[in-house]
């Protein structure tokens, strides 16, 4: 074979282009194995996806562009709520209700049905796009209400002038703000279960990152720009805001493709009642004393942020800082973290997010008890805020993909919520109770650090607990979530 014309003939036409099928032809050597094409295209997969490089720059243009409409939503309609009910005065109290504890409520209950709904779901469409397509317009409408809640409220007021103007205008806007919570949650519930299926594992601290910095583009914009001018056009901005969410993000949504799952586990017999999804639920997500512990752990965290993101304009109006200026420093905040974003992705990718994300709180720690101390003046309480924005901004970039790198692959959007759950008690109790204090103790809204850095130094003694579990069961090269 070897001396044979046609076999040299094809030999030279296979080197000079490149032909990888001349295994087929003429034999290999016994002794060495084919070796591998030079320039074969690397690939990444994720279950039954699989990208080429190609592949996964659309992929990520998809879903970062999503990302932008998303974080639209969530940078905007927050502050212009907390912007609204401050102008009608409600007290502290009732306001931590409505910005915090409502929607932890909703959370609570609705994020743990869609979740396990989603998992189980099997359909042409995949499993987490079809309650996508559902929920996005239902908040886009909601946003949409919201934008012209001051305009239904005067009306409703003049036909029942003997009512108190702010609790008509409150009624108003608790009916929008409930359809928009409630749209909201539940896709968010999802949404993270979307990333998880579609994006390698290898690349999710470095998605997260990019993630983290086009919500920061996003904070930037609206901060600098927009935020001073609500006062003035708070129906058109949250109108337009809305509008923008709804089409973009149902856009993506239409484009994103999912892969294949396998059949879910079998479900309960309906004998046996819904009470038995139920205990079953809650046998596998609270029955591992490891899993409650990462819950109280990361439950801790989120809420350390949550005092100051709840009442940072009350904060910033109490002392004088208009809401102009608080735009701009909120835009400061957003630059500096926007400059950090993909190092930190980097960084929760090469060391483990877990490890970086406790570094990160280790700092807030420190941050909080600063301005509990000293955060008395618009000077103060602007470097404290800063501050608290970009180390509190490190946390959430480096943990955002704490969740995929714990909890069991296939079940993720379920143990999610499970600690969603979680989160939604601790919030429901968290911000009335400072909005209390607020109130009556001396200090004011000083103390809203105080309840940071006390829940940042709990969660740091609960993650080197978890930190110590983790390792055994394999550490940042060979971790298998237990089932």
């Amino acid at each position: 074979m070897e001396n044979h014309p046609r076999a040299r003939r094809l030999e030279r036409g296979a080197r000079r282009g490149g032909l990888t099928k001349m295994s087929a032809i003429l034999p290999a050597p016994p002794s060495s194995a084919p070796a591998p094409r030079a320039d074969a295209e690397r690939r990444w997969s994720v279950g039954t996806l699989s990208y080429t490089r190609r592949g996964l720059v659309v992929l990520f243009a998809l879903l970062l562009f999503g990302d932008f409409a998303w974080s639209m939503r969530e940078r905007s309609v927050g502050p212009m709520a907390q912007w609204y009910l401050n102008d009608l005065k409600v007290p502290n109290y009732l306001f931590g209700l409505l910005v915090s504890s409502f929607p932890a409520l909703v959370g609570l209950i609705l994020a743990p049905i869609i979740s396990v709904k989603s998992d189980r779901h099997r359909g042409p469409r995949g499993r987490r796009i079809p309650f996508l397509l559902v929920t996005t317009p239902l908040a886009a409408a909601g946003m949409i209400g919201l934008a012209v809640t001051p305009i239904i409220a005067k009306w409703v007021h003049g036909l029942m002038p003997e009512q108190s103007e702010m609790v008509v205008a409150v009624v108003c806007f608790g009916v929008f703000w409930a359809a928009f919570e409630v749209a909201t949650i539940a896709g968010g519930a999802v949404f993270g279960g979307l990333i998880n299926d579609v994006v390698p594992k290898e690349l999710l601290g470095r998605f997260y990152g990019l993630f983290r910095a086009v919500s920061l583009i996003d904070g930037m914009i609206f901060n600098y720009w927009l935020l001073g001018r609500v006062p003035d056009h708070f129906t058109v901005i949250l109108a337009g805001v809305g509008v923008f969410y709804g089409t973009a993000f149902t856009w993506v949504c239409l484009k994103v493709r999912e892969g294949s799952y396998p059949p879910p586990p079998p479900a309960e017999p309906r004998a046996a009642g819904r009470t038995a999804g139920a205990r079953r639920y809650f046998r596998e997500c609270f029955s591992n004393p490891y899993y409650v512990l990462v819950f109280v752990m990361l439950t801790a965290a989120y809420l350390a942020f949550g005092p100051i993101n709840t009442f940072s304009i009350p904060y910033a109006r109490s002392l004088g800082v208009d809401m102009d200026t608080y735009g701009k420093y909120l835009a400061l905040t957003y630059l500096i973290s926007l400059s950090l974003s993909y190092f930190l992705g980097w960084l929760a990718d090469a060391f483990h997010p877990l490890r970086v994300s406790l570094v990160a709180l280790l700092g807030y720690a420190f941050v909080a008890g600063w301005g509990w101390a000293f955060a008395t003046t618009p000077a103060t309480f602007l470097v404290a805020w800063v501050a608290h924005g970009v180390l509190s901004g490190c946390f959430f970039t480096c943990a955002a993909s704490l969740g995929q790198r714990l909890f069991p692959h296939e079940k993720f959007a379920q143990y999610a919520s499970a600690f969603g759950m979680v989160l939604s008690l601790g919030s429901m109790a968290l911000a009335p109770a400072v909005g209390l204090v607020i109130d009556g103790a001396s200090g004011g809204h000083r103390h809203s650090f105080g309840a940071g850095m006390a829940l940042a130094l709990a969660a740091l003694g609960c993650g080197a607990v978890v930190h110590r579990r983790f390792m055994r069961l394999g550490g940042p090269k060979g971790y298998v979530a237990p089932e």
